[in-house]
């Protein structure tokens, strides 16, 4: 039973945070947290437009904070979930040993979630995200 899950993505201001929040909204009973794999944002909050999108859909991530992934977290989490596949080979060279490392759409056939600090496009990455969270939740109910 997953108890415990990580979401992670390049810098932890974006997607993994917005994820975050979308798991524990169809999820209230799993613990989630989000990382980066990069360093650049720790201890910074979310970007201000992803804040924004999630707001205008209910999810709150202005209490959130930006931290890099560690070794420690395969261990303390029962999953952890990669927005896209550099994340996800990242995450496999941290952990190599680690089985319980997947990407955060595998349950919806797969894919990114394309990093909108970079495409711009947060209310379509936030579409991608609530739809593998509706079915992270379906699966592990």
């Amino acid at each position: 039973m997953v108890q415990s899950i990580l979401v992670v993505c390049l810098g932890n201001i974006c997607r993994s945070p917005t994820a975050e929040a979308v798991l524990r909204a169809h999820l209230p009973d799993v613990q989630i947290d989000s990382a980066g794999t990069g360093n650049w944002h720790i201890g910074k909050p979310p970007y201000p437009p992803a804040i924004e999108a999630a707001e205008a859909r209910g999810y709150d991530l202005t209490t959130l904070r930006a931290r890099q992934v560690t070794a420690r977290d395969f261990e303390a989490f029962d999953l952890v979930l990669a927005m896209d596949a550099e994340n996800l080979s990242d995450l496999r060279e941290l952990a190599p040993e680690a089985d319980n490392i997947t990407l955060f759409r595998e349950p919806v056939g797969g894919g990114a979630v394309p990093d909108p600090y970079f495409t711009g496009d947060f209310d379509g990455a936030l579409d991608l995200i609530e739809e593998a969270s509706q079915a992270w939740a379906q699966r592990l109910s």
